[in-house]
């Protein structure tokens, strides 16, 4: 048995049949020595662990020094020293880079175009790289932070590695940054979290056993879950996809935004991605900046481009059109109006008749009650329906006699919205002669795919209950993506869209696969069916397909929206259709 004080950095020992090389050595409470050690063997290589020389004392045949000078030297006999030469290369391989130059950008499996490097260059100038990567949809941000983080494991700096990311993009970001950059994460979905901990002693960090990982963000918000392993765990790369959604808004904090400040003091380097980095407030822009550098901003609500110089990237398609070329693709965008049927005329004009006696009279978020209606009505009467059916319930549930006036009001308009047919249904009908006629959609062949957006799940139910009849195809064909789905159903179903033996043709998606999703593979058409009040969630969901066409909301003579500052809503009556400027 070796003494305690043999143990230094440097030293290779044979513990449990496998080699290590000792990094650091420290002093225990009790008297013997730390152990900090990195694997050499194969089933242990570059894995970390910490062993007592205690342990060691009690059983001598656990810790075992291998002594230098009892190396056998064998003599090199292939031709040529094929050998010695390939593990002289290999040695020169493994050494970390020194400079700051970008190095292995151009080595990825990918079309790479000059302005994708702009990212590392900058972020390599730094001691830390931390940065936001908010180039416009389409220009490669997957990709930029793939060569980064490519040159951060070439300068040792991304051993561990934690990516984050909504739950449908997990399968696809996991899929860029192997094929095109062999950077191997695990995904942890929701039961793979589950299994590490089933594997794993209760007092163990499940964060620990995997270094490179990919994870849902909203796996990890739950704080009285995650949040006492998070704050134990550290990792050399973190990357957040879709920051805009840890931005802090409004007076609280969300739950991804307090995970996401947590996790901004967790690594030395962090990479924050999004098309869509601000949303018009100083204050959610600066709450990104200051993850990237707390010292950044001094008055969140008023800062110069120079304060936070640096610490971004932003470009649109425009700036770099020239380095584009043959990947330019034009967007042509279309304004379907469609006219309204008598059924829909009565129950508008029902509801902006609506005058509350107690709803809206406080100072509450029910002011915005009529507001919403309006917005649901104009998604379709299924979506206007269950609005209204959730606060008839809510009311009929208070004992004040004072809401029975408002509400005979919404059953009187719920009664009216019922009244709208199949054939009354305006928009939906649009739909259907624009499918069949302008796009000539039959869904027989492999590309020949669709793609709508809904803002409510009551409107996607009932196109996916009535769109296949009317467009003659077979329940197979036709899919839904929305958020209550599971992680792991979500990613299943993107990656079936993708597929070119894949049954499905038409996919009726919620906002959830508007974020970075790759719905382009066989699509190239895109259906708003409810515009959303947001432009970044617009210019979101335009991003997953290269031609879009809008599906304008109950544009007909009676009835005009407004996209301004008044918002939806903001007039009807007779004369003009609405019109939607891109």
């Amino acid at each position: 048995m070796q003494t305690n004080s043999r143990f230094a950095p440097g030293s290779r020992i044979l513990v449990r049949d496998a080699e290590w090389i000792i990094k650091k050595v420290d002093l225990t409470s009790t008297g013997g020595q730390k152990l900090v050690v990195t694997g050499l063997s194969e089933i242990v290589k570059d894995r970390e662990a910490v062993f007592l020389t205690e342990v060691g004392e009690k059983h001598p045949e656990t810790i075992e020094i291998l002594d230098p000078a009892e190396t056998e030297i064998v003599c090199d006999r292939s031709a040529g020293y094929l050998h010695s030469r390939l593990y002289l290369q290999s040695i020169f391989m493994a050494a970390p880079i020194t400079h700051h130059e970008v190095s292995l950008g151009r080595e990825a499996a990918m079309d790479l175009l000059d302005f994708q490097l702009k990212p590392s260059r900058l972020a390599l100038q730094k001691p830390r790289q931390r940065i936001l990567i908010a180039d416009a949809v389409g220009l490669g941000k997957t990709l930029e932070a793939g060569i980064l983080m490519s040159e951060l494991i070439a300068r040792g700096r991304g051993r561990r590695i934690l990516v984050l990311t909504v739950k449908s993009m997990m399968t696809q970001f996991q899929k860029e940054l192997w094929n095109r950059f062999a950077i191997g994460l695990t995904r942890l979905d929701s039961t793979g979290l589950q299994r590490i901990r089933a594997k794993v002693p209760s007092n163990y960090n499940p964060f620990h056993y995997y270094d490179r990982t990919i994870i849902s963000i909203d796996t990890l918000k739950n704080d009285s879950q995650y949040r006492t392993w998070l704050e134990q765990a550290y990792w050399d790369v973190i990357v957040i996809d879709e920051a805009h959604n840890v931005a802090v808004r409004g007076g609280g904090t969300s739950q991804r935004a307090r995970l996401a400040k947590l996790l901004s003091h967790k690594s030395d380097h962090l990479i924050m991605l999004s098309a869509t980095p601000h949303d018009g407030r100083p204050e959610s822009f600066a709450s990104l900046m200051k993850m990237l550098d707390p010292t950044a901003i001094a008055d969140e609500s008023n800062y110069s481009k120079e304060e936070i110089k640096g610490l971004y990237v932003r470009r649109f398609r425009s700036h770099v059109e020239d380095q584009l070329g043959a990947h330019y693709k034009q967007r042509k965008i279309e304004t379907i109006e469609a006219k309204a049927s008598q059924a829909e005329e009565r129950a508008f004009d029902l509801l902006k008749a609506l005058d509350f006696t107690k709803i809206d009279r406080r100072n509450t978020g029910n002011m915005l009650f009529k507001v919403l209606l309006e917005k649901s009505l104009f998604s379709s009467p299924a979506a206007c329906i269950d609005t209204l059916n959730r606060r008839i319930k809510k009311l009929s549930n208070l004992v004040d006699d004072e809401y029975q006036s408002d509400i005979e009001q919404l059953k009187d308009l719920r009664e009216a919205i019922s009244n709208i047919s199949l054939e009354e249904f305006s928009k939906f009908n649009q739909l259907i002669q624009f499918c069949k006629n302008d796009l000539s959609f039959t869904g027989r062949e492999r590309d020949d795919r669709l793609v709508i957006f809904t803002e409510r799940i009551e409107t996607m139910n009932f196109l996916h209950e009535h769109l296949p009849a009317k467009l003659r195809l077979n329940s197979k064909k036709v899919a839904v993506l929305h958020g209550r789905m599971s992680d792991t159903e979500q990613q299943k179903m993107v990656e079936d869209f993708g597929r070119e033996e894949a049954d499905i043709r038409l996919l009726i998606a919620s906002d959830v696969a508007s974020e970075g999703i790759n719905l382009h593979y066989f699509c190239n058409r895109l259906i708003h069916f409810d515009v959303p009040w947001s432009l970044m969630v617009f210019q979101q969901r335009n991003g997953q397909c290269c031609y879009e066409i809008v599906q304008h909301p109950f544009s007909g003579c009676s009835f005009r929206i407004g996209f301004g500052l008044e918002g939806l809503g903001s007039g009807c009556g007779g004369g003009g259709g609405g019109v939607l400027s891109v």
